[in-house]
């Protein structure tokens, strides 16, 4: 079965509007070496890191959120990421998410609040599929 993307691709181009890093509750999941960057990164020692900035849920580890559900480390004033240069696997492929790839009708209520969604540039499906298979390898 075809996937609702898969004839002509997707066109997405980040605006910068940090609705994607909050809002609404969520988990934003970080491997042990995405953690040790993320601390490095920070100046902390990954223990207190963990104590700090992570909760654990279901035995994994997700960034925390804010009472406001943004994550934790979206600055509230430039919207901007303050590890965006080590952000989480799961931040950089937004919005190639397997839940938004395999759902169309998620892909649109997401793409009601992102406008980067449907606009810029164009992903071609054979990427688009990497960037499935990339997400899918890391939930295993």
């Amino acid at each position: 079965m075809r996937l609702w993307w898969e004839d002509e691709g997707l066109d997405f181009e980040c605006q910068g509007c940090g609705r994607c890093c909050g809002g609404e509750p969520g988990e934003i999941w970080v491997t042990p070496a995405e953690r040790a960057k993320i601390a490095a990164e920070l100046g902390m020692d990954e223990a207190s890191f963990r104590k700090e900035c992570l909760t654990r849920i279901d035995g994994r580890c997700s960034i925390r959120e804010k009472e406001n559900y943004d994550c934790l480390f979206l600055d509230g004033e430039t919207k901007r990421c303050k590890i965006y240069k080590v952000r989480p696997l799961q931040c950089r492929m937004f919005p190639f998410w397997p839940s938004m790839l395999t759902d169309k009708r998620i892909w649109d209520y997401y793409a009601a609040f992102c406008p980067g969604m449907g606009n810029g540039k164009h992903y071609e499906p054979e990427l688009v599929r990497k960037f499935l298979s990339l997400e899918t390898a890391r939930d295993l």
